[in-house]
């Protein structure tokens, strides 16, 4: 499982240095993609596995499932850590996220999700009456903290 909140730099040539702790959980390789919220979605090669196969059951009859798989895989990638602990992002995903220098990456369950710093602290500042209303949305869902 993956939890935590690191901030680090992007390069002039788009690598990422992945923080330790993190690097020891996805291995020497791993797949990113196009996330959601603006953000990329970072998952171990096992977890990558269990996504195709999620997606292979879907209908290609539904369109919406068509055009999320496309989104979703169109834009993913194998990276490898190199001997220095960076991986080189491709400038199309870091596009997607807008990531050009300050970075956060974020530990949620199955993945790391990368944000761009100002995207990050934009998002995820919520009132303390906010975040009581989306407690108790998680509660109805059945997940109560």
């Amino acid at each position: 499982m993956f939890m935590g909140e690191y901030s680090h730099s992007i390069d002039a040539k788009g690598r990422l240095i992945m923080p330790a702790k993190l690097r020891e959980q996805l291995g020497n390789t791993f797949v990113i993609t196009r996330g959601l919220d603006g953000c990329l979605f970072v998952y171990t090669d096992e977890e990558w596995k269990i996504k195709e196969e999620k997606f292979r059951e879907i209908p290609l009859t539904k369109k919406e499932a068509r055009t999320f798989a496309r989104f979703f895989f169109a834009g993913a990638a194998q990276l490898e850590i190199d001997k220095q602990g960076r991986v080189l992002i491709p400038s199309t995903l870091r596009e997607h996220a807008s990531l050009d220098k300050e970075v956060v990456l974020v530990g949620v369950l199955d993945r790391v999700e990368i944000w761009d710093k100002k995207r990050w602290e934009d998002t995820n500042t919520y009132s303390e009456d906010e975040m009581d209303e989306i407690a108790e949305k998680m509660a109805e869902l059945g997940i109560g903290i």
